[in-house]
């Protein structure tokens, strides 16, 4: 459902071309739940941005849904629920108010938008603050309600940078049922986290980018043969070069 071939990006700098993802190529079937890794700079995020058409690369392209990034953003964009960590409410909406905007961009009915809201908010405990304007919800709810809007027209595709990011271990736990819900149900999901147990515990396969370059990509039990590490703390910092007792 998603093939990236040679995606790359550059950015010019007052120190020359920066080249934030170098040439990076996978492949993520449905049913599947792919984790992308790296530390902070390493090019995941602007490798989803470009993935949601959000960014044009600046060579190299990705099919999401059979459908190309390049010349097909508005068809890409219906495939997909993008949950990106610096895409937050709208100060002035509420919860319930957003998700209702955001039906009608996908073209959902009313009574569709109305039955997947109450869904979801029971899902994620939102009741309470559905009516709550967004600058006074806290960050958890928040993170919640984003997460909400990127499930709403219930996609095929899910591209998640960071989903559980300001939320509670209980709450964390809701998401990391949902995204194992969604890959029973077929779909494909790509997933960005820092916390190695959440990845290692929902993901088929693993990619670990840095300096915006594809350093590995396989299983576990792969990426444990490759490195001789079992934990995928330690699997990590091998990868990036780094000892296993200093943080990455």
């Amino acid at each position: 459902m998603i093939q990236v071939l040679e995606l790359t990006k550059s950015f010019a700098s007052p120190k020359g071309t920066f080249v934030a993802v170098d040439r990076v190529s996978f492949r993520v079937s449905s049913g599947e739940v792919f984790g992308l890794l790296g530390p902070n700079g390493a090019g995941k995020t602007t490798t989803l941005r470009m993935m949601a058409t959000l960014l044009r690369p600046s060579s190299g392209t990705a099919s999401i849904n059979g459908f190309d990034i390049v010349t097909e953003p508005a068809r890409v964009r219906a495939q997909i629920g993008f949950l990106s960590g610096d895409m937050g409410t709208y100060a002035r909406l509420s919860p319930r108010e957003m998700l209702k905007f955001f039906g009608q961009l996908h073209g959902m009915t009313s009574a569709h938008i109305e039955k997947r809201t109450n869904e979801l908010f029971t899902l994620f405990d939102m009741t309470s603050f559905a009516e709550v304007r967004g600058d006074k919800l806290s960050t958890g709810m928040k993170q919640k309600a984003a997460i909400a809007r990127s499930m709403l027209h219930d996609p095929p595709v899910l591209i998640l940078d960071e989903p559980t990011a300001g939320l509670d271990v209980p709450t964390a736990r809701v998401v990391e049922a949902a995204v194992l819900d969604a890959k029973r149900s077929g779909k494909c999901v790509v997933y960005s986290t820092h916390v190695m147990e959440e990845a290692e515990y929902l993901c088929d396969r693993i990619a670990v980018i840095n300096g915006g370059k594809l350093r590995a990509e396989g299983t576990m039990e792969q990426l444990r043969v490759q490195t001789g590490k079992h934990r995928l703390r330690e699997v990590f910092l091998d990868l990036l070069g780094l000892p296993s007792g200093r943080a990455a």
